[in-house]
């Protein structure tokens, strides 16, 4: 099919005092995604008006790729919250799982059917 990249854009409602929250933990975990196979392009979107939407964009070589991704290194980084602080020294028990930055997230797919870069 000539293989167009998938773009996935995760749309995460994010209210203005969890802002700083959300950003501080994409810096944090900022290299996760990079060694994946297939992985081209990522961008964390700061909304500038109107919207307390965040996007999260990332660009696969195709939707295999980007399931690999979310099965393997992705839900390892969403357990390794609990698994890893299990055996942690001691954080204070209860409530560890910190709360998250968004109040609601949705995932838009799309194909790259044109692109440009600059000449």
């Amino acid at each position: 099919m000539g293989g167009m990249s998938i773009v996935k854009i995760n749309v995460l409602a994010v209210p203005a005092e969890q802002r700083e929250v959300l950003e501080r933990r994409f810096a944090s975990r900022a290299g996760a995604v990079e060694g994946s196979d297939g992985f081209e392009w990522f961008e964390l979107l700061r909304p500038l008006e109107g919207t307390d939407q965040y996007l999260v964009y990332t660009r696969w070589r195709d939707e295999e790729a980007f399931q690999a991704w979310m099965e393997g290194p992705m839900k390892a980084a969403h357990q390794g919250g609990q698994a890893g602080q299990a055996g942690g020294a001691g954080h204070g028990g209860e409530g560890e799982r910190p709360k998250p930055a968004a109040t609601g997230s949705t995932l838009w797919s799309f194909e790259v059917v044109q692109q440009a870069s600059p000449k």
